[in-house]
């Protein structure tokens, strides 16, 4: 709902917390530039989304992890995916 992306990539599906759920979540990733913005973004206003989009440089996305800026594990595990498993260029 902001972008129209190409070669999107199914990285890993873990349980969240497998001996007390059984909630599973899929992870993507995908390369994208200002030119595949199709619109604003934010989320599917209908269903109640209000999402931020907040980018930055891998290195200072990793500072915020260590600093306590980003706590959401969903986040951590893909900035430490990427640290791990750069995209080539």
């Amino acid at each position: 709902l902001g972008y129209r992306l190409q070669n999107v990539e199914r990285l890993f599906s873990p349980y969240m917390s497998p001996g007390s759920v059984t909630e599973r979540l899929w992870f993507f990733i995908a390369r994208y530039s200002p030119a595949d913005r199709i619109s604003a973004g934010g989320g599917a206003q209908e269903e109640g989304e209000d999402i931020e989009v907040l980018e930055m440089p891998l290195d200072e996305a990793l500072a915020g992890i260590a600093d306590g800026r980003i706590i959401d594990a969903k986040t951590i595990i893909l900035i430490q995916h990427l640290k791990l498993n750069p995209i080539a260029a």
